[in-house]
């Protein structure tokens, strides 16, 4: 097996997520007598609400050359939103980021989907390191909340969800938000925050939700799994 460095912390809810889901899965291929090699690194999610770009930039351009230099052969980051350092970090190291928008991209291309609605925090829904790859690389289009509702998803975000809330109250607000989407063509719906899977754990809805973290994971698993 091949040994996986794990980027985690924003929110560690999410980043326990990671690792044990990629632990069952591992266990699911080989059999749980082994277990897969991994060495996890644990930001403080404090580094991402600051929003300090070079601050971001040169945290995780740190800890993936410390992971790297112990003997990682790849790297996941446990969040959506911190893959806005990787156009940074990836250049200056020699092994790869498993990015999750190739997860995502690659799931929807599947699923034959060609426009996706993304939830996430507000630099996840604004930026364009989840939008940009999908269109580069798969062709599939983007929408997101109106502008009037980005702050509020924001705040349910970064004062509930990363802080181990999962309200009722937050599971309504993006149920309308995923409605408001598919009336606007969305013919599917990133779950763009790690946490996001956790609020809809119970939750049956007409349209395929594509949780990044799970993605991510399979993504991961095939890697360390792999010749």
């Amino acid at each position: 097996m091949k040994t996986l460095g794990m980027i985690g912390g924003t929110s560690w809810h999410a980043t326990t997520d990671y690792y044990k889901l990629i632990n069952e899965g591992v266990g699911k291929k080989i059999g749980t007598a082994n277990n897969p090699p991994l060495i996890l690194h644990s930001i403080s999610i404090e580094v991402m609400r600051r929003q300090v770009r070079d601050e971001i930039h040169s945290k995780y351009l740190d800890v993936a050359q410390k992971l790297e230099k112990v003997g990682a052969q790849a790297i996941i980051i446990c969040a959506n939103t911190p893959h806005m350092a990787y156009d940074y970090v990836q250049p200056k190291i020699n092994i790869p980021i498993l990015h999750i928008a190739d997860a995502t991209g690659q799931e929807a291309k599947r699923l034959n989907i060609q426009k996706l609605g993304l939830l996430g925090n507000r630099p996840t829904m604004t930026g364009n390191f989840i939008p940009g790859p999908l269109k580069e690389k798969f062709d599939i289009e983007t929408i997101i909340p109106e502008e009037e509702y980005l702050d509020q998803s924001h705040y349910y975000i970064s004062k509930e969800l990363t802080q181990g809330i999962f309200s009722e109250e937050a599971r309504k607000f993006y149920l309308g938000q995923m409605e408001a989407l598919k009336n606007k063509g969305a013919q599917g719906i990133i779950l763009g925050c790690t946490e996001l899977p956790i609020l809809f754990k119970e939750t049956s809805i007409d349209l395929p939700l594509l949780a990044t973290t799970h993605l991510h994971v399979r993504m991961a698993i095939d890697f360390i799994l792999s010749n």
